[in-house]
């Protein structure tokens, strides 16, 4: 009988990883952010979606590049470290991706939790934030199993979601009326443009395919096929789906519609069972966005431990199995759910996210001559995601001085954690070499 040290170890398919980063992806952001695209973008969401899909194939580019050079369950701050080396900037940038990953994961319970109080409990708000506590609990048990659990809980969630989603697409956009998408109707160029800079939220999910590196066989050759395989699907549904909303319902019908858009779309042709069954849809897809959101915690925790940029209680292990890292990112999620409403500052989690895959991809064009990358294609990545934050914070940030500040505060407190932990731990070992000493 195989002792554990001699059992195989079971390593993720293409497949399965690209569908951990589908799952993160095809989340609460197409539910969530049609209506508001659509009060900038109108009918032309589907352009806004399709250029912000081509800006993270971009970003992708850069990734999978690094991620076949450089496979680790670091992700993607192992990349910021490979271009930087291990200072200050790789520790604030892990401690933004950290708390950054932890908001976006808590805004996608949320979003879960108000979706299930809908169906289950008449839209009461209490049962809204017990259900989104109830996601978060039980994705981290999921995680805590292991990442064979978490890849076969994801491809069920993405099977079922992306089925849902494509029989919507069709039927939307077989019973569409072409006037509704004229692009005479269409706004400015300029709008539509400011609205990648909501649409591209849709896609922040993808940078977890990075983590999934230390499961993979074969990461050289695997990563790069998963990352393009999860941004090809998720752009497809995307586009699709905008085209298949907007040609059934005029703009504003589709702006008040608000988070519900995709289940009012579906109702003059399905009636209320489509109603019903996109709200369903909506429940597996946020349970899938916050499985996959909590996935990378264990990986990036040890590896970032053993790089010196978190402390060591980050990578223990409570009974050999729950991963603190990840036990703190849970705790943190829980905290946010409980205290805050996420609905704003979910939009700082968009903005930390592109300021990190800017970060990622300057540190891609000091290690160029490694991965073989095009510089031209690096640089285009730099300018296309910078086009996006810059549009961001001029169309959006500037006008919400508590967004702003909670951004500001959010930078503020990863610069402080990194500086108090690594000042703690000089000290700690300058006590100990004097102690060798005498």
């Amino acid at each position: 009988m195989a002792t554990p040290d001699q059992q195989v170890q079971r390593y993720l398919t293409i497949r399965q990883a690209a569908f951990i980063g589908v799952g993160s992806m095809v989340g609460a952001g197409i539910f969530a952010l049609l209506g508001a695209a659509g009060s900038v973008a109108g009918a032309a969401v589907w352009l806004s979606f399709l250029i912000a899909g081509a800006v993270a194939i971009l970003q992708g580019y850069s990734f999978a590049k690094l991620g076949a050079r450089y496979p680790t369950a670091g992700g993607l701050l192992e990349y910021v470290a490979k271009g930087f080396g291990d200072g200050h900037l790789t520790g604030i940038s892990a401690w933004l991706t950290y708390l950054a990953n932890a908001i976006v994961t808590a805004m996608v319970a949320v979003s879960f939790g108000d979706y299930a109080s809908a169906v289950f409990a008449d839209d009461n708000a209490s049962w809204s934030k017990a259900f989104a506590v109830l996601i978060i609990l039980l994705m981290t048990v999921v995680n805590i199993v292991g990442s064979t659990l978490v890849a076969r809980a994801q491809t069920v969630i993405v099977y079922v979601v992306l089925s849902i989603l494509v029989v919507f697409a069709v039927v939307t956009l077989v019973n569409m009326d072409p006037s509704l998408l004229a692009p005479s109707e269409y706004p400015p160029l300029r709008d539509i443009v400011s609205s990648v800079a909501l649409t591209f939220f849709a896609f922040l999910g993808f940078g977890i395919i990075t983590f999934t590196a230390k499961d993979l066989e074969r990461p050289a050759h695997q990563l790069p096929r998963a990352m393009f395989l999860a941004l090809g699907i998720a752009t497809t549904i995307y586009v699709a789906i905008a085209l298949g909303v907007f040609g059934a319902l005029p703009a504003n019908e589709v702006v008040d519609a608000g988070a519900t858009a995709l289940a009012v779309a579906a109702q003059p042709s399905l009636g209320d069972f489509g109603y019903t069954l996109m709200a369903i849809t909506a429940l597996f897809a946020t349970a899938g966005a916050t499985n996959a959101g909590l996935y990378p915690a264990s990986g990036l925790s040890e590896r970032l431990v053993v790089t010196g940029h978190f402390p060591p209680v980050m990578a223990r292990r409570l009974g050999g199995r729950a991963s603190a890292g990840l036990l703190v990112q849970t705790g943190v999620c829980l905290a946010l759910v409980l205290l805050f409403r996420l609905t704003a500052i979910a939009s700082i989690g968009s903005a930390v996210a592109l300021m990190i895959f800017i970060l990622v991809t300057v540190a891609h064009l000091r290690v160029r001559a490694d991965t073989g990358a095009n510089t031209a294609m690096l640089v285009l990545a730099i300018a296309a995601a910078g086009v996006v934050l810059v549009t961001f914070v001029f169309t959006d940030l500037i006008h919400s001085p508590t967004s702003m500040a909670a951004l500001l505060g959010i930078i503020a407190v990863s610069a402080g954690i990194d500086l108090g932990w690594k000042r703690r731990s000089a000290r700690t070992r300058t006590v100990n070499d004097t102690s060798r000493e005498e």
